[in-house]
């Protein structure tokens, strides 16, 4: 199989074309990440209006976030079935059907479902806008264009929060709809007109029992009750993909060290950051009683900061590589979370900004060359699976550490005591993040030793 059959080579590609391809592709993944953590600041808002638990509605949220790593498994078969304009406009229409759908809810179950088909469309660009970035650059661009994905990636949900107070101050919740589908639309419009044909489908078979598993087994790791059922189902998915031939999800790669490693250490990132977003604003509008535009400025700082350093460590990543990046930004992490660990009824909302805005930076100083890293050993062809992977991965268990964070926030007494508890929570997986890439750092080691 030719590589023109795959896909057109970085070099054969015009410049213009190939920065015209990002512009619109950012900037719609943008949008569709920032609608993921938009409705974290409106559910004290929503709860109120549907009159369901704290609980119940949470799943706005965490729905949307454990649909995306339930259907990002597809992406990469889609991404060989269709040309990159079919799969670009078909996922850009169904957001937008979701969209619709929010702007006219009138029930929770409504509302739930324009979440959840959102979501199904976040999912396919997420992954889509990567594997293509990774293939129409250069390798020795990677970090850079790479940097410019996890700037994306983390800064779209990270200002979610703080775009939706700013809207429910002066507007109803259903303006987070109907804001984002203009341009959502004008994305869809320009990527009909201006977004060229570079890839060419074939033939592939699709395991569709694979799909089946890999969708009930995802569903179910949401749950304590499910948690355990839901694992060994996605076990029997790996076990499933190994033996095929052409396999839904080449879950294979996660032998390779760099990739499974710093996969980890991006996931647990990611976790930390969707679990200190979902808490802070819970402990603004249910402990302090601020409005949702307060809740959404307390963000605002650290999703700035998180958005200007993910740039600039792209660059850093492919100049001096991830050793002090990510080190560096773990120890950001854990000093910025004394104040989250001691919050009480009297804490300092500009402390609590401060120590996240810390936090954010950290964050960014980790999950950039983290992406950048795990790429490292794919090929061409395992591009689009390893987006796949990863993205699922990151996706499914940011929706487990919002779950479980906010669960844990509910069982004290005090909420306060249960944001506290829930914020160690966020420190252990810190940690464990800087002792898995240490981990990583030392194989690197032995393997120089060996050549």
């Amino acid at each position: 199989m030719t590589i023109r059959k795959e896909m057109l080579m970085h070099t054969e590609i015009d410049p213009n074309v190939r920065k015209m391809v990002t512009i619109i592709l950012l900037v719609s993944t943008f949008i569709s990440l920032m609608s993921q953590t938009m409705m974290i600041t409106a559910l004290p808002v929503i709860q109120h209006d549907v009159h369901r638990s704290l609980n119940t509605v949470q799943w706005l949220t965490t729905g949307y976030t454990l649909m995306i790593g339930v259907i990002t498994p597809l992406s990469s078969n889609l991404y060989e079935c269709f040309t990159n304009r079919q799969v670009f406009l078909g996922t850009l229409g169904t957001f937008i059907a979701g969209t619709l759908l929010g702007c006219v809810a009138t029930s929770f179950g409504m509302l739930l479902a324009a979440r959840l088909i959102q979501a199904c469309a976040g999912g396919m660009l997420m992954s889509f806008q990567m594997t293509t970035m990774i293939s129409i650059y250069p390798p020795e661009k990677r970090g850079s264009i790479l940097g410019l994905s996890s700037l994306v990636i983390a800064a779209g949900p990270a200002i979610g929060p703080s775009t939706a107070g700013l809207i429910l101050h002066f507007l109803n919740w259903h303006y987070l709809f109907i804001l984002v589908l203009p341009f959502m639309v004008l994305a869809c419009v320009l990527g009909y007109f201006m977004l060229p044909n570079y890839s060419t489908p074939h033939p592939i078979h699709i395991d569709f029992f694979s799909v089946v598993i890999s969708l009930i087994g995802s569903a179910l790791t949401l749950g304590w009750a499910m948690l355990i059922s839901g694992l060994v189902i996605l076990t029997l998915f790996v076990r499933r993909q190994l033996r095929l031939t052409n396999p839904v999800l080449k879950v294979k790669i996660m032998t390779y060290p760099s990739f499974c490693l710093m996969t980890i250490v991006g996931i647990l990132a990611f976790m930390v950051l969707l679990s200190t977003e979902q808490l802070l604003p819970i402990y603004a509008e249910n402990v302090r009683h601020t409005g949702s535009f307060i809740s959404g400025m307390i963000l605002l700082p650290g999703a700035i900061c998180n958005a200007i350093t993910a740039f600039f460590a792209g660059k850093l990543y492919d100049q001096y590589g991830p050793k002090w990046l990510i080190t560096t930004g773990g120890l950001l992490i854990l000093l910025a979370s004394i104040p989250l660990v001691t919050i009480s009824t009297r804490s300092s909302l500009l402390t609590l900004t401060l120590a996240y805005t810390v936090r954010m930076i950290g964050n960014a100083l980790v999950f950039s060359p983290a992406l950048s890293e795990a790429f490292r050993a794919l090929s061409k062809r395992e591009n689009s699976h390893g987006s796949a992977l990863n993205n699922t991965l990151r996706q499914s268990f940011g929706a487990v550490a919002v779950t479980m964070c906010v669960v844990i926030a509910d069982i004290p007494a005090s909420l306060v005591a249960g944001i506290k508890l829930a914020m160690w929570v966020t420190v252990l997986l810190a940690v464990l993040m800087l002792l898995v890439f240490w981990s990583y750092l030392a194989y690197q080691k032995r393997q120089a030793t060996t050549l």
